[in-house]
């Protein structure tokens, strides 16, 4: 059995519609056709999805933490995460000058 689809069927024009409608369209000062020049210049756009990337992107691990330093840190509330994140990163700093 088939489906029906929402989809309204697409009803191209006749060879005569498409003309008036393309006089219709040129007469139209606010809608005039891009020039050959215009086309030229125009460069497709990149489609933008999601966060922009890090130029220091994380790498995801797997890493078992004693239960108390997790406590510790969820309690903090939301950016939890980061916060220890923060604090590995302080202390490597800190530690990588010595050497």
């Amino acid at each position: 059995m088939s489906k029906i689809s929402k989809r309204p069927s697409v009803v191209m024009p006749t060879l005569q519609e498409d003309k008036v409608i393309t006089a219709a369209a040129k007469a139209d000062p606010d809608a005039q056709p891009l020039t050959p020049k215009q086309l030229k210049a125009m460069v497709p756009i990149q489609a933008l999805r999601g966060r922009p990337k890090s130029k220091n992107a994380k790498q995801l691990v797997s890493v078992r933490y004693s239960q108390e330093v997790l406590e510790f840190f969820k309690s903090s509330g939301e950016g939890w995460q980061s916060r220890m994140d923060e604090v590995l990163r302080n202390y490597v700093s800190r530690h990588s000058r010595r050497v």
